[in-house]
C-alpha cells in the first residue's frame, strides 16, 4: 500500500516518471504473485517448509533432527480416515492431520478418533475453497475461525497449525494467523496423490533424499484411486513407514516437534487453549 501511495505521488510531482512509478508497481505485484502461488516460499511470512531445529530444552532421549512429520489433508474422510488411523497405529506412529472444518462439522467421531490415539489436527480452513487465496481480509479470517470454532468444538484441542488449501496464498493471510497464533506450514516434499494413482511413484517422491526434518504431504480426502480402485494413501502409506523405520526416522506431530525445537511456544492463555 505505502509503495501505491508513493507511485500516485511520484507521479504527482513528477509526471514524466510515470514509467518508474508504474515498473515499480509492476514489480510489487509479481512479488506478491510469486509468493502466493508457490507454497514454500517464505515471501509473505514465517512458513514452516521443515521441522525446526532442536532446542536446547528437548530430552536428551531425542537427540538430533532424526524425526520427520507426516501431514495428511483433507479428511476427516469416513472412507479412509479409520483405516489411516489403523495404519499409524501398526506402525507406532504420530501424525498431523489437516482437517477441513466442515468435514469435522459433519463427521465430528472422526475428529476425536483422531485426537484420541495421540495424533493432531491442524487447521485447514472451514471450507476449502480453492479460490482462498483471492479472498480479502475478512473472507480469510472467516474461513480460518470457522475451521477453528469446528476442531474446538468436536475435540476440545485448539490447533496450533495452518495449512492453505494447495498451499495458495495472499498477503491478508498472515495477519490472520497471527492474530489467531496460528503457524503457517507447507511441506518438504508432497507425492501429488491427489492426482497420482500410483502408490509406486507417490512413495518416490516422498523418500527421494529423505532426511530428518522433512514434512511429507499426503491427503485422506480427495485422495487418488490406485488401478484396483483404493484410496492411493493406503497402499502408500505402509510402504512409506517401513522406509522410515528402515532410515531410523520417527515421525511425530508437528506439536511435538515444536516442543522439541528453539521455537518459542505460545503459552495457553496467549493461544486461546483452554486452561
Amino acid at each position: 500500500m505505502a509503495l501505491h501511495v508513493g507511485a500516485i505521488g511520484m507521479v504527482l510531482v513528477r509526471p514524466q516518471w510515470w514509467p518508474w512509478a508504474l515498473s515499480a508497481v509492476v514489480v510489487d505485484h509479481l512479488v506478491l504473485a510469486v509468493g502466493g502461488l508457490w507454497p514454500r516460499s517464505h515471501l509473505l511470512g514465517p512458513n514452516w517448509t521443515h521441522l525446526p531445529p532442536l532446542g536446547a530444552g528437548a530430552p536428551a532421549a531425542t537427540p538430533g533432527p532424526a524425526v520427520v512429520a507426516i501431514t495428511i489433508d483433507d479428511g476427516p474422510d469416513p472412507e479412509v480416515t479409520s483405516r489411516v488411523l489403523d495404519l499409524l497405529d501398526e506402525h507406532n506412529a504420530r501424525a498431523t492431520f489437516f482437517c477441513i472444518g466442515e468435514r469435522i462439522d459433519r463427521h465430528p467421531a472422526l475428529a476425536r478418533a483422531i485426537v484420541a490415539r495421540q495424533h493432531e489436527i491442524g487447521n485447514h480452513t472451514y471450507r476449502h475453497l480453492m479460490r482462498f487465496s483471492l479472498l480479502g481480509p475478512r473472507g480469510v479470517a472467516q474461513e480460518i475461525a470457522r475451521a477453528q470454532e469446528a476442531i474446538v468444538a468436536a475435540t476440545g484441542e485448539v490447533p496450533r497449525f495452518f495449512r492453505a488449501p494447495a498451499g495458495l496464498r495472499n498477503p491478508f493471510l498472515e495477519p490472520a494467523l497471527t492474530r489467531a497464533n496460528l503457524q503457517l506450514v507447507s511441506w518438504t516434499r508432497r507425492g501429488f496423490d491427489t492426482v497420482n494413482g500410483s502408490a509406486g511413484r507417490v512413495l518416490e517422491s516422498l523418500t527421494r533424499h529423505l532426511q530428518g526434518g522433512d514434512i511429507l504431504l499426503l491427503h485422506d480426502g480427495h485422495a487418488a484411486r490406485t488401478a484396483s480402485g483404493s484410496p492411493v494413501i493406503l497402499e502408500v502409506l505402509p510402504r512409506l513407514l517401513r522406509a522410515l523405520a528402515a532410515a531410523q526416522l520417527a515421525p511425530i506431530t508437528l506439536r511435538a516437534a515444536l516442543a522439541r525445537s528453539s521455537v518459542p511456544a505460545l503459552s495457553p492463555a496467549a493461544s486461546g487453549a483452554p486452561s
